[in-house]
């Protein structure tokens, strides 16, 4: 039994399923917090937090069929 640890692929997974969930939090809450700030409205600050993260969805699934491609054997 491997005592150190998950096996690289587990890990590599692991990995790149943090990178994408950063790409698609860390902006939608970056707008938020900012656009609250700016404006002090939360509403206006929510429905543009929300804009921005389907928009990193969108690039996160982009940049999902391009990490996670099948390795052909």
């Amino acid at each position: 039994m491997d005592k150190q640890g998950p096996s690289r692929p587990t890990r590599e997974i692991f990995l790149k399923g943090s990178l994408i969930g950063l790409i698609i939090t860390v902006p939608s809450l970056a707008a938020f917090f900012i656009s609250w700030f700016v404006t002090g409205e939360k509403y206006v600050a929510l429905v543009i937090g929300v804009v921005v993260h389907f928009i990193g969805m969108g690039f996160s699934l982009k940049l999902a069929k391009k990490l996670f491609k099948a390795k052909q054997v």
